[in-house]
């Protein structure tokens, strides 16, 4: 049974930064995608960021970019999201997704086929 999970979200002031860590486990395969998605009270879920196998390949939001930074930890089934220069609008459940058929190659299409129940991100304006 494959398993995903978030931890390290918080409630921080805007500005503030906040590191989040996703672990996978029950996988098989010893190569997969992963990502960061996020949703705010009635809004849509939104792509974050996007990560390769070996962390060569990296993929962003727009609204994003320069703020924060996806990396794979020592053991590659592991996944952080450093989140700096927060703002209220990043407020949202953040939740890492999983693309069990990625090989090799960009991460702007993948498909995500498990997702972790999510982590809470609050920034006070």
């Amino acid at each position: 049974q494959v398993h995903v999970v978030e931890t390290g979200g918080g409630s921080v002031q805007a500005g503030d930064s906040l590191r989040l860590s996703c672990a996978v486990s029950g996988l098989p395969q010893n190569a997969f995608g992963m990502g960061w998605f996020r949703q705010a009270p009635g809004k849509e879920r939104e792509f974050v960021a996007a990560i390769s196998w070996t962390g060569e390949y990296t993929d962003y939001a727009d609204s994003v970019k320069g703020r924060f930074f996806i990396a794979r930890a020592n053991a590659r089934n592991t996944m952080d999201l450093q989140m700096n220069s927060l703002k209220h609008e990043d407020t949202a459940i953040y939740l890492c997704a999983v693309d069990s058929t990625y090989v090799t190659g960009g991460v702007r299409h993948l498909r995500y086929d498990y997702w972790g129940q999510g982590t809470q991100v609050t920034v006070s304006a």
